[in-house]
């Protein structure tokens, strides 16, 4: 028993702060932290760009549209994808009762 309640003492844990979480409270973290981020409309517009940029390079100007089109479409689902994965790992720190800046 003596050492149970020695690992527990010893452990990293939510009583030592006296601080938990709750699921609200982490979601709005989360929250704030995902829409600080950039938007998903940034991301297709940088995505359109290089795109553009690289269609033009290798072809004319029919490579250059088309270039841009699957640009956006890439941004639009890799900045979509990034600000999950930050809401994801914003509310599970905040869970665990690590709180960080993002």
């Amino acid at each position: 028993m003596a050492v149970i309640l020695w690992i527990l003492n010893t452990s990293p844990s939510f009583s030592q702060s006296g601080y938990v979480p709750s699921p609200a409270a982490c979601a709005a973290q989360a929250d704030r932290a995902a829409r600080g981020s950039g938007t998903v409309l940034g991301g297709a517009a940088r995505g359109a760009a290089r795109g553009a940029l690289f269609g033009a390079i290798i072809g004319k100007s029919k490579h250059a549209k088309r270039g841009a089109a699957i640009g956006a479409i890439t941004g639009t689902v890799r900045g979509s994808a990034r600000k999950n994965n930050l809401y994801n790992r914003v509310y599970d720190d905040c869970m665990r009762g690590m709180s960080y800046r993002y």
